[in-house]
């Protein structure tokens, strides 16, 4: 078992085949397979020290025998069969504790009637109701929980509801049948430092997008180009601020105004800030005409046009999507649409990235206005030409005061 490393540094022969490509499993995945097999493996993390340790995926109950405190562990990818009854001071997962105390003191909170334990037992186990609801939520958070380099956490607090049933999470956009999307450069800058030498946003016309703080300096409606894959500056470089992915902690949340799931920050964010992108699917117009006249009649609206130059495709994030595809509209939104080019330079197919337009606050929910142009204009000319295809009048309150009523 190997994993795939950078390129080395000097021109020494690689010791991977020339075929060789990188796992697409977990790391978690891997470490797991070592255990149960008892392989070592210092590339993923697992040594003779820490062979035999057992990660705790949720805990299932709870009791007291003797004045000592017990958890009952559902150990990660081994059936349930094989959870096991642990004392609280073996146990080294605070976060899955407090998970546990918050689950029970939820389910208290709903029912609002009995006690958590039965009164036989003087207080020292729970009642099966309550372990059950525990473990649903257990359940409930690895079932919506999902991989993303920028730490994307989820929480419902209202219901038992889970993720979305067809739903399919991906990090960039998808090509529907026949269309191609030439995702690699045809040329690079060899600049070495790109704040000061002409670079690509120059190369095509436009001002380095970027300060020295990445934070986002020119109006909307500029064109970011940011350095690719075949430029000779570092990882490090200014101009890469995109294509490293999000950066910030954020949540997936059920809303309790009725707006169903929504993204809000889990830390501060700076403004000005590249939050996330926009992904979903690749269509034609004449397919997002289709599907629009679908989506009207269940009240979704997930089309948005890549309408740089040309109104030719549509990226529709119903059913493949990112994070974004949670974040919802408002009038007075805190994030704006930015087209960016990076290793796609065609014109028809911007990415769509979105930026913080003010600092927001750890707790605050991100939304961004439906209505608003690609060039960032939100005016009233620009509601007819809206990046949202839709035709029937949907009413949704915002709250914001100078809320439209619609989302149209």
């Amino acid at each position: 078992m190997a994993a795939v490393g950078a390129e080395a540094a000097t021109p020494s022969p690689s010791p991977f085949p020339a075929w060789c490509v990188p796992c697409l499993v977990s790391l978690d995945t891997l470490q797991e397979l070592c255990r149960k097999e008892k392989l070592t493996c210092k590339l993923i993390g697992i040594t003779k020290r820490n062979l035999n340790n057992y990660e705790v995926e949720y805990l299932c109950d709870y009791k007291v025998v003797k004045d000592m405190e017990y958890y009952l562990v559902k150990w990660k990818v081994w059936p349930d069969s094989t959870n096991t009854w642990e004392p609280l001071q073996n146990l080294k997962c605070p976060l899955l504790l407090q998970q546990f105390s918050n689950d029970k003191h939820n389910y208290l909170s709903q029912v609002k009637k009995g006690k958590a334990i039965t009164p036989k037992d003087n207080n020292k186990t729970l009642k099966p109701a309550i372990t059950e609801y525990i473990v649903k939520k257990a359940k409930q958070r690895i079932a919506l929980r999902k991989n993303h380099k920028g730490m994307i956490f989820v929480e419902n607090t209202a219901n038992l509801e889970g993720p979305p049933s067809d739903f399919y999470y991906i990090n960039e956009y998808k090509p529907a049948p026949r269309i191609s999307l030439v995702n690699e450069a045809t040329f690079g800058r060899s600049c070495t430092d790109c704040f000061f030498q002409k670079c690509c946003p120059a190369e095509a016309g436009v001002l380095l997008a970027y300060n020295k703080n990445q934070q986002i300096k020119i109006p909307p409606g500029t064109p970011i180009y940011e350095c690719n894959s075949r430029c000779q500056c570092e990882p490090d470089c200014p101009n890469r601020i995109v294509q490293k992915g999000t950066q910030y902690s954020l949540c997936i949340f059920q809303t309790s105004n009725g707006h169903g799931r929504g993204i809000k920050a889990l830390v501060k964010i700076k403004r000005m800030s590249f939050v996330m992108e926009y992904v979903g699917e690749v269509i034609t117009s004449e397919e997002a005409e289709r599907r629009r006249q679908f989506y009207d009649n269940k009240g979704i609206t997930y089309l948005f046009d890549l309408d740089y130059e040309s109104n030719e495709f549509t990226v529709d994030a119903a059913r493949y999507g990112n994070v974004s595809h949670f974040v919802n509209h408002s009038c007075d939104p805190n994030l704006q649409v930015f087209n960016v080019f990076i290793d796609n330079l065609n014109t028809r197919l911007s990415q769509r990235a979105l930026f913080s337009m003010r600092t927001i606050h750890a707790g605050e929910e991100l939304t961004f206005d439906y209505q608003m142009k690609g060039s960032g204009d939100i005016s009233s000319d620009s509601i007819d030409h809206s990046p949202v295809k839709k035709r029937v009048r949907r009413v949704w309150k915002c709250g914001a005061v100078n809320c439209r009523n619609y989302l149209n």
